[in-house]
């Protein structure tokens, strides 16, 4: 009897073990995790994000998210510069130093355009969204999910492409076994050069009822080149 009680725990605690799982039932389990509440299509929040790279003084990012609205305000500190976009449906303000007659050079020095703030936009979207957004239009997930070890530690991993309208880069997530936690996300430009790079993600914020990874640490693939970390903070 005590047998066959630990044989039921063992398979209530290691389901995943034991199943074969697709894609998009992984992609649900991990969702499920991260935004419980299915909160991400209505999100309406700011964090702040610090960025420490190495020989580089910080960068501080201030982000406003409204999903809903579909409006974004992004202000960067660096050094003594301080710069902001704010984007709201098609309007675009962009200012530096709290003044919006910016001179050409000074657009020029610190890229300031309207669509390097919407690059802004999908880029700060797509990151602190995910594993969300890999359910919009033209994400096209691989229907396998593929077992590897990585650091040490065995992930159910999900790749994933883009339509060539939306991206060109391969995608991979790895997710703990367990809790279906996003850990680690890859990307590759050609896998066959093993270029692009891998991320590892650490720690939790609660954010509008969404669990979003603390820090975000950046390699590249090819070499295990340390590039920087990303620091989530609540405002």
């Amino acid at each position: 009897m005590r047998s066959l009680c630990f044989f039921i725990f063992l398979l209530m605690v290691c389901p995943i073990m034991g199943q074969k799982i697709s894609g998009q039932e992984l992609l649900d389990r991990s969702i499920a995790f991260h935004d419980p509440n299915k909160q991400w299509h209505q999100f309406d929040g700011q964090f702040t994000v610090i960025m420490k790279t190495p020989n580089s003084t910080d960068r501080i990012s201030s982000i406003i998210l409204n999903n809903p609205e579909q409006n974004f305000t992004l202000t960067v500190e660096k050094d003594s510069d301080t710069y902001s976009y704010v984007l709201k449906k098609n309007e675009c303000q962009i200012s530096l130093n709290d003044n919006t007659n910016i001179s050409e050079a000074d657009r020029t020095k610190f890229k300031l355009n309207c669509e390097r703030g919407n690059m802004m936009k999908n880029y700060y979207s797509y990151l602190y969204g995910l594993p969300m957004k890999l359910k919009d239009p033209g994400a096209i997930v691989d229907p396998t999910v593929y077992k590897k070890t990585f650091k040490n530690k065995e992930y159910l991993v999900l790749r994933v492409g883009y339509d060539l309208e939306v991206g060109e880069d391969i995608w991979y997530f790895y997710f703990d076994p367990m809790s279906y936690a996003m850990e680690v996300y890859q990307f590759f430009h050609d896998e066959t050069k093993n270029d692009g790079e891998y991320i590892l993600l650490s720690g939790l914020e609660i954010i509008e009822g969404i669990k979003m990874p603390k820090t975000r640490a950046w390699y590249y693939n090819k070499d295990n080149t340390y590039l920087g970390t990303d620091i989530l903070t609540i405002n």
